[in-house]
C-alpha cells in the first residue's frame, strides 16, 4: 500500500476536486490518501470538509494553525507519523493523476531508493476544460530540478526525520530532501519516460497589501541558501533539536484566546523590537501577546532632527523590518510554539499571540 499525502490551505476547491476525482478513476485502488489542512480560512476550512465526505479513500486531518506561515514541510511530516505503509508519495492538490498512475507505481517502486516524476503543465485556458488525461495539450515540462512529486520508502524517509520544518514560506523543502537522500547514500531517480502527472494552472498565493496573513519576502531566498549548506554540511537527519510532525489541534488553538499574561503595545523601534525578542527565552510557559503600531511621519522627522542636531533620538525601524525580526524569531527558534501573526499592511499594525 501506498500513502498519499496531499498538503492544502486557501486553495480552490475546483482544482481539489479535479485532483481528487482522478484519484477515484485510477486502475487500482492499492493505495490511501491523508489530505493535511493547514490552517485555511473558515471558508475553505468548510468547504474542503464538505467535498472530502465525497471520496471514502480519503482522511481528512485539520491542523489549526491559521494566522502562521505556511509550512508544508510539517503538514507532509503530520502524515508521515501517521502512515503504517510501506511507501508514502508526495502529492499535490493541483495534480492531474493519469488513470494507470497508482498501476505504475507498483511496478517500479523500491524499497532501496526514491523516485519522482516528471509533470506536464497545463495552461489556463486548458486547465478550466474537463478532459480525458491524454487529451490535455501539455504547455511544458518539469525539469530534472523540480523534485516535487517523489515516491519514498516510509522506513527511510523516516530515517532522516521526515521534511526538514526549518522551510517555511514557498520553496527548497522538497530538494532539501532529495539532498539529504543522497547524503545518507540512497538512490535517487527522475522519472521521465512518461508523463503520469498534470499540473493544474492556478494563480499564485503570494500576498497581497490587502492580506493580513504572515508572509516574508526574502523567506524564498534564505530557503534557498539553507538548502545549499546541507550540501556542505553533508547533513543526514533534520529537525534535530526540535520535535517533528507535531499536530495542532483546535483545542490547542483555542489556548490563544485566553488571558495573556502580559498584553503590550510598543512602538516599532529599533532597542524595543530588540529587547521583546531577547524576552523570550525567558517567558516559559507564558502567554504573549503583543501590538506593535507604526508611527507617524512627523515622530520620525522629529526623531531625525533630533540626530542632525545631536542630541538623543530613536531609531524607528519600517513596519516590513519588524515583520522580517519578528518571523524570522519564530521560524529560527520557536515554530514548534502557539503562535498567531497579523500584519495589517495597511493600518501599518502588526499582532502576535505566543505561547511559550
Amino acid at each position: 500500500m501506498i500513502t498519499l499525502v496531499l498538503t492544502y490551505r486557501n486553495r480552490e476547491l475546483r482544482l481539489v476536486k479535479n485532483c481528487l476525482d482522478s484519484l477515484a478513476k485510477q486502475t487500482v485502488q492499492s493505495f490511501e490518501v491523508i489530505l493535511v489542512d493547514y490552517g485555511s480560512d473558515t471558508f475553505f476550512r468548510r468547504g474542503i470538509i464538505q467535498l472530502v465526505q465525497n471520496y471514502s479513500f480519503v482522511e481528512l486531518v485539520s491542523c489549526s494553525v491559521h494566522g502562521q506561515l505556511w509550512n508544508k514541510s510539517r503538514a507532509i511530516n503530520i502524515a508521515l507519523k501517521q502512515t503504517k505503509h510501506p511507501y508514502f508519495l508526495i502529492g499535490d492538490v493541483d495534480m492531474l493523476y493519469r488513470q494507470d498512475f497508482f498501476e505504475c507505481l507498483e511496478s517500479i517502486k523500491s524499497e532501496e531508493k526514491a523516485i519522482y516524476f516528471q509533470v506536464g503543465f497545463l495552461n489556463k485556458e486548458e486547465s478550466f476544460h474537463e478532459k480525458t488525461f491524454k487529451d490535455y495539450k501539455i504547455n511544458h515540462l518539469s525539469s530534472i530540478e523540480a523534485t516535487g512529486i517523489t515516491l519514498y520508502p516510509t522506513t527511510l524517509l523516516k530515517s532522516i526525520n521526515g521534511y526538514d520544518e526549518f522551510y517555511h514560506g514557498w520553496g527548497a523543502e522538497d530538494t532539501d530532501v532529495h539532498i539529504r537522500f543522497k547524503n545518507a547514500r540512497y538512490e535517487v531517480e527522475f522519472y521521465d519516460k512518461e508523463i503520469l502527472l498534470l499540473h493544474q494552472w492556478h494563480s499564485k498565493h503570494y500576498r497581497s497589501n490587502k492580506s493580513k496573513a504572515p508572509f516574508h519576502l526574502t523567506l524564498e531566498k534564505i530557503n534557498h541558501s539553507y538548502s545549499q549548506l546541507v550540501i556542505k554540511m553533508a547533513k543526514i537527519k533534520a529537525n534535530a533539536n526540535l520535535p517533528w510532525g507535531l499536530i495542532t489541534n483546535e483545542s490547542d488553538s483555542l489556548k490563544l484566546n485566553e488571558l495573556p499574561d502580559f498584553n503590550m503595545t510598543i512602538e516599532p523601534v529599533d532597542v524595543q523590537i530588540k529587547s521583546f525578542i531577547a524576552q523570550f527565552s525567558d517567558c516559559k510557559d507564558k502567554l504573549i501577546s503583543v501590538e506593535i503600531k507604526d508611527v507617524s511621519l512627523a515622530n520620525k522627522i522629529k526623531q531625525t532632527c533630533k540626530k542632525i542636531l545631536g542630541k538623543k533620538y530613536k531609531i524607528y525601524l519600517t513596519m516590513n523590518d519588524v515583520n522580517d525580526r519578528l518571523l524570522e524569531e519564530i521560524v529560527f527558534n520557536y515554530r514548534t510554539q502557539l503562535y498567531f501573526y497579523s500584519f495589517d499592511r495597511q493600518n501599518r499594525i502588526i499582532t502576535l499571540k505566543i505561547q511559550f
